[in-house]
């Protein structure tokens, strides 16, 4: 279901349900979340890239395993609902940065993990779509992170109208960070991925943390955490190489 390895900083994670499209079942999201914990802890990674096999990213919750649960109460459905939710926070506390590389369409609850991801890529091909909607469900767990990625309204219109975006459109929202050529996809991103993970770790790891973590606070409250975060950041070694560097160059 997932294919992992890491090299030269990258931990690359790919779905890999290419016959379902990457459909995600409770199978495929709890190997993610597996993927996840394994690149957390190897301290050599320092960026993690999510793809997927085959010509689409993730085509969104597998309906053949939704349908399954028709008859379930609502203890049931809250279970299978916060194995989602889990994902997204792991996804969000994850102390590297994670890269979602989307070709293909992104789907429901496939858009929603391209959401989740830190930083997402596209090629010009790619589709965005939140379908939910068509079905009569609602991707009720991932509008926290959407809505902190575009305007209230485009949040609304997306998650109400179900309508496909192409990545130039969801570019010009603020919804993916950058659109490259399908022919030169693959090569930009891992060019890409390399020169974050040739950042230093420890200030990218500190700027994630930061950056989510004064998400509820008061202006107040968020700058206060700036001047730990900012003395922490001095501390560590990598840090006191860069200025050392910089230094010895002034």
């Amino acid at each position: 279901m997932i294919l992992y390895s890491v090299a030269e900083g990258i931990a690359r994670i790919t779905l890999n349900r290419p016959e379902k499209r990457n459909a995600l079942n409770p199978e495929l999201i709890a190997a993610l979340k597996e993927s996840l914990e394994a690149s957390a802890k190897d301290e050599m990674v320092r960026a993690v890239l999510i793809t997927g096999a085959g010509k689409d990213f993730c085509s969104g919750m597998d309906l053949a395993s939704l349908d399954r649960t028709a008859d379930a109460g609502v203890l049931d459905h809250l279970e299978t609902a916060r194995s989602l939710a889990d994902l997204f926070l792991a996804m969000r506390h994850h102390p590297r940065p994670l890269v979602a590389a989307v070709k293909g369409r992104a789907l429901a609850g496939g858009c929603g993990v391209a959401t989740a991801c830190d930083l997402i890529l596209a090629a010009e091909s790619a589709q965005f779509s939140y379908t939910e909607v068509n079905i009569g469900f609602v991707p009720a767990i991932v509008m926290a992170i959407l809505r902190r990625s575009v305007s209230e309204k485009r949040a609304f219109e997306l998650i109400a109208t179900g309508e496909v975006i192409t990545a130039a459109e969801a570019c010009s929202m603020g919804m993916i960070n950058r659109v490259y050529t399908d022919a030169e996809f693959e090569a930009n991103v891992e060019r890409y991925a390399a020169a974050l993970a040739a950042k230093p770790a420890s200030a990218v790891s500190l700027s994630k943390n930061l950056l989510y973590h004064t998400d509820a606070m008061t202006f107040e409250a968020a700058i206060e955490a700036g001047v730990h975060g900012n003395a922490l950041a001095r501390m560590t070694e990598e840090a006191r190489r860069g200025i050392e560097r910089f230094v010895k160059k002034n």
